[in-house]
Formats: structure tokens, sequence, C-alpha cells
């Protein structure tokens, strides 16, 4: 809490708050605003890569085979498993605007929470694997 309290006080002062900073983002409307306006300066630098993001996200929506809750809550969980605390920011606030109720964001955030234990069974599997491979040392 302390770092969003200092990068609201540079915020406030005129100046940018660090990435450190930053990594805070889903827990300030501000700093929310600020990841935002970065990735702007980004996609002016990388005009392409920036439209190719927009179509990405913008194709997802089109279908009309979810709807706008429901992408939301995936992209929510999607976002807990990838540990993007700008997506986080993004897509709760999304989430809240498309009328996910409390309950069904922690139904989605149990599912993240399922799915990266079994991703963390699954590696750890392939970790035990591949110490059983390596050459046993004598004695």
């Amino acid at each position: 809490m302390r770092r969003v309290r200092a990068a609201d006080a540079a915020w406030r002062a005129g100046g940018r708050p660090t990435t450190l900073e930053l990594v805070h983002v889903d827990r300030d409307p501000k700093l929310c605003a600020q990841l935002m306006d970065a990735i702007g300066e980004l996609g002016a630098s990388a005009p392409a890569t920036l439209a190719g993001f927009e179509a990405l996200d913008g194709a997802a929506a089109k279908d009309g085979v979810l709807d706008a809750k429901t992408r939301e809550l995936i992209a929510l969980a999607v976002a807990v498993t990838t540990r993007c605390d700008g997506c986080i920011a993004v897509h709760s606030a999304a989430a809240a605007r498309a009328g996910a109720s409390k309950e069904e964001v922690a139904a989605a955030l149990s599912v993240a929470i399922a799915l990266n234990a079994g991703a963390a069974m699954v590696y750890s599997a392939r970790a035990f694997d591949a110490f059983g491979q390596q050459p046993t040392s004598a004695g």
C-alpha cells in the first residue's frame, strides 16, 4: 500500500509513477489510467503492434457467443494466472461494469486458483522426472 501512496503523490506532483509503483495498478484507478497512457505511448512508437493487439482484443468480443460479463470473468481469471496486474485492473473494472457479482468473481478466481495449483502439479511432475534422469552421484 505504501507504493500506491507514493505513486499517487508522484502523480499529483506532476511526476510519473515508476514501473515498480505500477505493479500496484490494480489498487488505484489513477495508476490504471497511467498504465493506459504508457500503453498509448508504446503504441505511438509501435503502431502495428498496438493495432494487432486491438484487433485480437476486438475479435474476441465479436462472435457474440459469450456475453460481456462472462468474457470479463474469464479475462480476470486469466489475468490472475498470467500474473498481470494491469490486466487485473482493467478486467476487474470491466467485470464490475458488466454486472458481475462478488460471488461470480470469486467463482472465476477459484477456477484460476485451481488451475494454478494444477499447473504447479504438472511442472512438479516434470521437475521430478528431470531430476530422476540425472546421473546419480557415487557414494
